[in-house]
């Protein structure tokens, strides 16, 4: 019983699988000259996704999306990682709170 409930918390910790047990998606972007590349992000719907953020520019940038309920600071040559929700089918808007203008993109949940 405890090596049971210490492995679902060290698989849950990994992002590997959710609470439910489904199995996440890594899904992945990098932030160069102030755009997202790719600036659109193809995923399954309604599964777990762990979304990889390479800021490869040396100032900081601010990943936002209201849609997904997200607000993280990426500092310049850094990386993040953001565990997001199963989506339903859809298009989710991103952007860099920094530089909105160049800096967004899009999830696509399909």
């Amino acid at each position: 019983m405890v090596w049971s409930a210490a492995a679902v918390m060290l698989l849950t910790c990994l992002g590997q699988v959710s609470a439910d047990g489904q199995e996440a998606v890594t899904a992945r972007t990098a932030i160069k000259d102030h755009r997202f590349q790719p600036d659109e992000i193809r995923v399954p719907a309604n599964t777990p996704i762990t979304l990889v953020i390479r800021n490869l520019d040396p100032t900081p940038e601010e990943f936002e999306s209201k849609m997904l309920r997200v607000e993280k600071i990426v500092t310049g040559k850094a990386e993040i990682t953001i565990r997001l929700r199963p989506l339903a089918p859809g298009r989710y808007r991103f952007y860099g709170d920094f530089n909105e203008a160049t800096a967004e993109g899009a999830i696509i949940a399909e």
